[in-house]
Parts: C-alpha cells; sequence; structure tokens
C-alpha cells in the first residue's frame, strides 16, 4: 500500500519543503531518530547539570503535593495500575453516554460489586478518599449479590430505591463525574471559566480557552461551534487585560470542529469554505487584542491542517499581527521539516509564529489507524523516548529562530522542563504551557521558585457536562498510565532518579529503535 494515502490527488506539487514533510510521513524510524539525536543531543556535562535540576525539582515538587488536592490524592490511589482504578474508569466512560436509568443501574451494579475496594481503606492519607472508598465499599456490599440474584440487577437494585427514594448509587457516581469534570474543565459557560481564572491563586497564569467538543458531523454542528468561538473571542476581549499578544489570553480553534467533511479527500471544498470562517475568527481575536491557536488533529490531517493555516496566515488583514499561532505534534515523525516548512511561511508573511509544541495525545490512535490501512509504518515514534528527543530537538529549532517562531512548549515533565531551562538560557521569549487539572504543583514550584525563565500558560477547556467526555478520558488515561510523568512524579515507590528519565540514555540501551513489540 502506498505510502501517501493520506495525500488527496490534489495537492499542490514542486515544493522542496511540502515533499520533506510528505517523505517523513512514513520514513525510516531508525534512520530518522539518528537524525533528530544528532540534532538535539547535549554534551554530558550540560546533560548532568539538567539530570540535577530536574531530579531537585521533583523532591520540591513531591515534598510540595504532600498537601495535594482531594482530586490529585483520589487520581493516585485509583490510577489505572489497580483493578478498581480500571473499574472507575469504565464506569467514567460509559455513564456519561449512558441514555437510560436501567442499564446504568445496572452496568454499576455489575462494576462495583467485583472490585476489592476494602485494600484502598486507609491507604490515603486524604480523608475525601478514606469517604470515598467507604462510599465505594459499601456499594460494592450493597450490590454485590449470590449467582442466582445475579440474573436480575433490576430488582436488587429496585430494593435499593425503595430504601433511598431514588439509586443512590447511580447519583452519587454521577456526581462524582461531575467533580471530576470540574477537575479538568475550566467551567461550563466561557464567564464561569474567566471568573476562575481571575481568582487570587489563578492569576500568575496566562490562560488558552478551548471551547470543548469534537469533529463536526453536520453543518449544523459546525455553526454551532463557530459561534461558540466567536462569542468567546468577544467575552475573552472584554477582559481587562494588559501587555502584548504573547501574554494576552488566547482561545484554540479544533478545525474539524469547523466543517463537518474536514478530510484530506475533501481538501478543494475545505481550503474554499474553512479557510474564510477561520479567517475571520482570527480578525476578531485581533481586534480583541487576543490569540488564536489552531489545535492539533489526527496525523492524517497534518497536511490540510498547514494548507488552511498558511492560507489564513496570508492573509491581509492579519499583517503585522503576531497571534495566529499552531500546534505542533512532537511524536509525528513530520514534526521537525514542518518547522522548516512554518519558517518560511513566517518569512514570507512578515510574522512570528507562535508554536504550542506538544507531544502528542492520541498515540494508540496513530498506531491502530495504521495498522487497519495496512501500512508499511506509522507516521509516529514507536517508543516514548523518541518522542521527547523530537521534542527536543523541535524546541531547540523553535528557540534558535526567534524572528520565525515563538515558544509554547506544553509539558508536565520535570526532565523536558529542565532542558528546555538550560536551552533559553537568559531569554524569557518564550513560555510552557500545562493542561488545567494537570502540573499544578509542578508548575506552582517552577513559577515560585526563581529558578525557571518563562512564564507558563493554562489550557483551560470549557464546556458542559455532555461535552465532558471524550476530553475527560484522554485525561484519566493520560493520569492513569503507569508510565505517565504526571503518575510517575507521585509515586514514593520510585526514587527522583528513577522519576528523571534521560530519553538520549535510554535511546542509547535499546538495541532496536523501532519498538520490537509493535508490528
Amino acid at each position: 500500500m502506498s505510502n501517501q494515502i493520506f495525500v488527496a490527488s490534489d495537492l499542490p506539487s514542486g515544493d522542496p519543503l511540502r515533499e520533506a514533510i510528505n517523505d517523513a510521513w512514513l520514513s525510516d524510524e531508525t534512520a530518522h531518530v539518528r537524525r533528530l539525536l544528532e540534532k538535539a543531543r547535549l554534551d554530558s556535562e550540560v546533560r548532568g547539570k539538567v539530570d540535577e535540576r530536574a531530579v531537585d525539582l521533583v523532591r520540591r515538587v513531591r515534598k510540595r503535593s504532600a498537601d495535594a488536592g482531594a482530586m490529585e490524592a483520589f487520581m493516585r490511589e485509583y490510577d489505572l495500575s489497580s483493578e478498581e482504578g480500571v473499574v472507575l474508569m469504565c464506569l467514567a466512560e460509559a455513564l456519561l453516554r449512558v441514555p437510560d436509568t436501567d442499564t446504568a443501574e445496572k452496568l454499576i451494579a455489575d462494576k462495583l460489586s467485583e472490585a476489592d475496594w476494602e485494600s484502598h481503606l486507609g491507604r490515603s492519607d486524604s480523608l475525601f478518599v478514606n469517604a470515598s472508598t467507604w462510599g465505594l465499599m459499601l456499594t460494592g456490599r450493597l450490590v454485590r449479590v449470590s449467582e442466582s440474584s445475579k440474573r436480575n440487577f433490576r430488582s436488587v437494585l429496585a430494593r435499593l430505591a425503595n430504601k433511598s427514594g431514588e439509586p443512590v448509587v447511580r447519583v452519587a457516581i454521577r456526581q462524582a463525574m461531575r467533580i471530576m469534570g470540574h477537575q479538568y474543565v475550566m467551567g461550563r459557560t466561557i464567564a464561569e471559566a474567566m471568573k476562575r481564572a481571575g481568582k487570587k491563586e489563578n492569576r500568575k497564569y496566562r490562560y488558552s480557552f478551548d471551547m470543548l467538543g469534537e469533529a463536526a458531523l453536520t453543518r449544523p454542528d459546525a455553526e454551532r461551534y463557530r459561534k461558540a468561538y466567536a462569542d468567546a473571542i468577544d467575552a475573552i476581549g472584554k477582559a481587562d487585560h494588559q501587555g502584548d499578544v504573547f501574554s494576552a489570553p488566547s482561545i484554540s480553534v479544533k478545525l474539524s470542529a469547523l466543517h463537518p467533511r474536514y478530510e484530506p479527500a475533501m481538501r478543494k471544498q475545505v481550503l474554499r469554505e474553512l479557510v474564510p470562517i477561520l479567517a475571520d475568527l482570527a480578525v476578531q481575536a485581533r481586534e480583541n487584542n487576543i490569540a488564536l491557536t489552531v489545535d492539533a488533529e489526527e496525523a492524517e490531517r497534518l497536511m490540510i491542517s498547514l494548507d488552511v493555516f498558511a492560507e489564513v496566515l496570508a492573509d491581509k488583514r492579519l499583517a503585522g499581527w503576531d497571534g495566529f499561532g499552531l500546534a505542533l505534534q512532537a511524536y509525528q515523525k513530520r514534526a521537525w521539516p514542518v518547522l522548516d516548512w512554518l519558517a518560511e511561511k513566517a518569512e514570507a508573511t512578515g510574522h512570528r509564529i507562535p508554536i504550542r509544541l506538544v507531544k502528542g495525545a492520541y498515540w494508540d490512535t496513530e498506531i491502530k489507524y495504521a495498522q487497519m490501512e495496512g501500512l508499511e509504518g506509522y507516521p509516529v515514534f514507536t517508543r516514548k523516548a523518541a518522542t521527547d528527543v523530537s521534542y527536543i530537538a523541535c524546541a531547540g529549532k523553535i528557540l534558535d529562530n526567534p524572528k520565525a517562531f515563538y515558544g509554547q512548549f506544553a509539558t508536565h515533565n520535570a526532565h523536558t522542563i529542565s532542558i528546555l531551562t538550560e536551552m533559553a538560557g537568559d531569554r524569557e521569549d518564550f513560555e510552557y504551557q500545562r493542561l488545567h487539572g494537570m502540573g499544578h504543583d509542578l508548575y506552582s514550584e517552577v513559577l515560585d521558585s526563581g529558578q525557571f525563565n518563562g512564564a507558563c500558560r493554562v489550557y483551560a477547556p470549557v464546556g458542559i457536562h455532555e461535552d465532558l467526555l471524550p476530553y475527560l478520558v484522554r485525561r484519566l488515561l493520560e493520569n492513569g498510565a503507569n508510565t505517565s510523568f504526571v503518575n510517575r512524579i507521585v509515586d514514593e515507590r520510585l526514587t527522583p532518579e528513577e522519576v528523571v528519565t534521560d530519553p538520549f540514555t535510554q535511546m542509547d540501551e535499546y538495541e532496536s529503535i523501532p519498538h520490537p513489540r509493535i508490528p
């Protein structure tokens, strides 16, 4: 099967920088990573300094985390390495889309009755966690029935309903999901989110607001999302904020939410219909003195996203304004050549492009898509350490070209932050970014210690409970994965030195750069 399966036949040709992006789509991973290692590798003295700073940061974050909030403690106790954590994840993911109470009650009875909640009792220092464990334990006992009774969940839960007036378990679990939603979503409305951002403890951060929602399936969907973005831009613009466009609040826009056929095969139609919509939103952002960032999409949509971005960047109404930015996923092999292409666009249009550099949140999906298509390789790296190397290499390229790029480095990893600090030196014309609900203690220490340059922006989702599901599931998976830095930094079984892993050392230790267990 062709390595260019996702590239539409009407793509422009003859641009060497564009061809370099396409060539990296399914490039040989070994050769590609070795090239990045040459670009990103630091000498042994600098690496030692980076490790020392990162280990110290982990120690200080752990000390600060001793007084962690209730939800952080809850997530720590019930991570995805435990059966009970998986049970809660299943309930969280499923209950938000179960339309009727009967099915919800059956699901709760099935899941809660099997888990060993008692094993978690008293293990946390948090009163909230222990109280929650008691509730789950007692609920599990209430719904734990004999094998013969299990065939009739409805009758068992009906007895519970008769005692309480309404099924206590279902209400409690749904309320728990609302609490978790508050942890990961800034507010139900843009006004609520901005009010929360304005509270004293939150004022040290900048904010990028994201109106929750997935890809539009119909034109009315797309129009609803467009209006939500437009209303949010006006609301954010009315707030009192000083400084240049880089320090101002921003809004994040998902292109697939603005067009129901946002796919490579529909490239001509998308460019004709979507570019004017995005350009108008960008002009509106400029008029309100805030920035606008185009969010990352799946790997197959990268080229069409770049095409839309380039056309809007060239809009004469945006001349002299540097608030139009782009999110770039370092786990894609094409990230490195994309920066060369963007640098050329920046020079041609006279813009400085804010680049939100992320590692990427859809790795498992990209792997599965490529397997389903029968491709000869993957558009993403098959090892986490390789993604880290790519991130460091791309960050260096962004910092080395301040005329073309304003660096916005999204990471929750203390080692990555330490490397960025080393590469930036005395410069302050860049920022870190974190997700709302994640990395709070880490960045509180970064900002309060005075040892790290740069500001920090919070990516702040905004939306109602019904729009929360996909975003919440991604955050729960990230927090609960045993390879997640957010998970590892609070795992007291790991020493700070074990938490801080140098990706260059990891890559040197692998016999094969492509992961041998990913066919």
